[in-house]
């Protein structure tokens, strides 16, 4: 398998897991946030989704000077409506992230425009996984806090 084929399969696999974390979210547990400066659960489920817009520009180097997601100023919805809303901006990452050849990945300097941090390709897409992962931890932990049954996603 190759460095691409891997990095696409672990952003794949990171997703996969997230939305079953997602999925048991019972509806009255939406605007639930373990503190008054935290995200609610549905904010954080939306943070995670339309990530993949940022990442898709930052990865093909697009200007983000006045970045604007599709998402501002959109109500939220169930977590069924926010995933399908996110679908097309989901599969164009990961067209972007599918077409970079191995010597790209391993020689293209990405800055993090949020932090000025550079890191080479393949390792900015292995830390996106790692940004969703780190959600779904903390997700884990909300609906822990909640009293809500978790779903069990370690197959």
């Amino acid at each position: 398998m190759t460095q691409k084929e891997l990095i696409i399969k672990h952003l794949n696999e990171t997703r996969r897991r997230s939305i079953i974390l997602w999925s048991g979210l019972p509806e009255a547990f939406y605007n639930w946030k373990p503190d008054p400066d935290a995200m609610t659960a549905i904010e954080m489920i939306r943070h995670v989704l339309q990530a993949d817009y940022g990442w898709n520009m930052i990865i093909n180097k697009e200007d983000m000077s006045n970045y604007h997601t599709p998402w501002e100023g959109r109500p939220f919805g169930s977590v069924e409506k926010e995933i399908a809303f996110a679908e097309p901006y989901r599969q164009k990452f990961l067209d972007s992230a599918g077409k970079f050849s191995e010597e790209e990945l391993s020689g293209t300097i990405i800055i993090h425009p949020g932090n000025g941090a550079e890191k080479l390709l393949g390792d900015y897409l292995l830390r996106i996984a790692y940004h969703e992962s780190v959600h779904a931890g903390q997700f884990l932990y909300c609906l822990r806090a909640m009293g809500v049954e978790r779903p069990f996603i370690w197959d």
